[in-house]
Formats: structure tokens, sequence, C-alpha cells
């Protein structure tokens, strides 16, 4: 079947902006399915280059969003699918937001928001995993993230170190 690819990515990011519980970035693995495992717009490698230009470029991190839809159709697909991204969540937080506000000391808006913070690090967690999956391309670059990882995780060392060490390891030759 020869789907639009316009409505195709319309359709995949509304649906998707309305369960990125977390931001974009929670959103990562469903993004690299659609992309990489169910639409075949993309690689492993090419869906891990546009994550990094995403980090690094100034802005949120939805720029995923339109690098991919950019990927896919060119300006009108960065449009739709960013407007996709974007439009569906922005209501519901306006909407939401409204009679959220209502009920700042009840106990079901505390147990919800409570609730929410591990969904939203699962996601991030689950994130995390694909990206490495999909960027690790060899032993020496999962070492490289394995160690990024627990020295993030047990030393107060900024990881961009680990991540300039490894750079100079690629630049190098090692990698």
């Amino acid at each position: 079947m020869n789907e639009n690819p316009l409505l195709t990515l319309a359709g995949y990011f509304a649906m998707l902006s309305l369960f990125a519980v977390g931001g974009a970035n929670a959103a990562i693995p469903e993004m690299h399915r659609i992309s990489v495992e169910v639409m075949h717009w993309m690689n492993d490698r090419q869906f891990a280059d546009m994550f990094a230009i995403a980090q690094v470029s100034p802005g949120p991190n939805i720029i995923i969003v339109t690098l991919i839809g950019y990927h896919v159709a060119g300006f009108a697909g960065a449009t739709i699918a960013t407007a996709a991204m974007c439009g569906p969540t922005c209501l519901v937080a306006f909407f939401v937001a409204r009679t959220w506000d209502r009920f700042k000391e009840a106990r079901w808006r505390m147990a919800i928001q409570a609730g929410l913070v591990p969904v939203s690090l699962g996601l991030i967690a689950a994130s995390a995993f694909v990206l490495a999956r999909s960027a690790d391309n060899n032993i020496y670059a999962a070492a490289i993230t394995a160690t990024t990882a627990v020295v993030g995780f047990a030393t107060r060392i900024n990881p961009l170190w680990i991540f300039a060490a490894g750079g100079l390891l690629g630049l190098s030759g090692w990698l």
C-alpha cells in the first residue's frame, strides 16, 4: 500500500504526542520502532545520528521529530511531523491545566503526579536503552556507553568528559 508520507507522519506523531509522558525523549523508543522497524524510513545509524544532532542543536528535544519528518518528506514533512507532535499535546495541556489548577490540594491529583514520575523515568530509561542499542555498533562503542552510564551514575563527573574521550578514541581510529 502506497500511503501519502505526510499523512503517515501526521498520524503517527499526533498519536505519539499523546503518549509522550515525560517529554519527547520518552517517546524515542516508539519513534525508533516506527521510523526504523515499521516504516523503514531509515536505519539504526541514521536514527542515532538524528538523535545526536537533535541533542546538540539549540532548542527543545522535539527537534528529532522535525529531523525525521525532513528525512521522510523534506520541508513539508518536517513541518507536518513537528505540528503533529506538538499540536495535540498543546491542546490537551491547555484544557487540562485549567482543571488541574482547581484541584491543586486534592489527594487524587498528588497521587497522579507521584505515579507519573516512575512512568516518565521508565520511558526515558527505555529511550536510553534503544539509543544505546542503535549507536553501539561495536564492543568499543558499547564499552564507552557503559562506562559513561556508570561514571554518570556513580560520580559527579560530567559525562561530556567521557564522551570527549570516546570522540578522541574515534578520531584516533580505535573506534
